[in-house]
């Protein structure tokens, strides 16, 4: 990805949401710029409109810290995009590397052990592309969709926005997909020689509209806890709360389990989805649903 574009769109998107009155400054006159003028933002963050200007043309590179600071302020940026901005600044100071392949992330047995011991939550383990790479039973049995889907690896933006069923199974379809764009945005900005998230991008903005909207808008998200709402197909509509644990052993892999609060409606349909799960590997051999061996990749 081609570092000082996404830094010069990034920074214009910032810039068009602030409003002068949001910023704390007169906006009398006419305006022909949507949000802030760059003089405004040069003046709020501390530095020359020549310096600021040369940024927003897409040049990080030796941006110092407290410039960062400075820039973040003016453009009243949250948590997640505070962090996108040092990730650009990052790329931008190391030398250009070619897009490269990943192998495989094995996932160690511990990780799998502990998913395994989770018997009353559903949970999965996730790369920064948004692929599954290991469940626990409940986990795999709440997310049967996405895995009878036949693309590989299992991946859910891509069933999100690719799959023409998603919209029947995840109940705020519109939602999940704003989140997974701008996760994958962030991602972007961490790892932008990563040939795979590359290729999903590529493959997503050719083939699902939303995805180029949700893309152009540069946004990006942190995603540590929140809710999910689901209509699954063998227990009907489920709400859960959810927890998502970066694991520090495992740079670039999220854990995240999902849990209902003692007798509700959604955690009974978790004790149903579990014993629906257990009948169907005992009575229906599915030749439609992968092997373990086969399951993620």
């Amino acid at each position: 990805m081609d570092n000082r574009s996404e830094v010069r769109e990034f920074l214009t998107s910032r810039r068009a949401k602030i409003t002068p009155q949001q910023a704390g400054l007169p906006a009398a006159g006419h305006r022909r710029v949507k949000g802030l003028r760059r003089e405004e933002v040069a003046m709020l963050a501390g530095v020359s409109a020549e310096y600021y200007a040369r940024m927003e043309r897409g040049n990080l590179s030796g941006t110092s810290e407290a410039v960062l600071d400075s820039l973040a302020r003016a453009l009243q940026l949250d948590e997640s995009e505070r962090a996108h901005l040092v990730d650009l600044a990052r790329t931008a100071s190391t030398t250009r590397r070619p897009a490269r392949r990943r192998t495989a992330q094995p996932i160690r047995p511990g990780l799998q052990q502990l998913l395994d011991a989770m018997t009353d939550a559903p949970a999965f383990i996730r790369n920064g592309r948004l692929d599954v790479l290991a469940t626990n039973r409940l986990g795999e049995a709440l997310y049967r969709p996405l895995f009878q889907d036949p693309a590989r690896p299992v991946n859910m933006a891509r069933y999100q926005f690719l799959n023409p069923n998603a919209d029947q199974y995840m109940t705020e379809l519109d939602a999940q997909r704003a989140s997974a764009a701008a996760l994958l945005r962030t991602e972007a900005g961490r790892d932008p020689y990563n040939r795979e998230l590359s290729d999903l991008i590529g493959e997503l903005s050719t083939r699902s509209e939303a995805f180029r909207t949700l893309w152009a808008a540069h946004n990006v998200r942190l995603h540590h806890t929140g809710v999910k709402r689901f209509h699954h197909p063998a227990v009907g509509d489920l709400t859960l709360a959810f927890e998502a644990l970066p694991i520090p052993t495992d740079p670039g892999l999220t854990l995240t389990a999902l849990s209902a609060e003692p007798g509700t409606p959604a955690h009974d349909a978790l004790k149903l989805l579990a014993t629906w799960y257990a009948t169907l590997d005992k009575d229906e051999p599915d030749a439609s649903s992968p092997s373990s061996t086969e399951r993620y990749s």
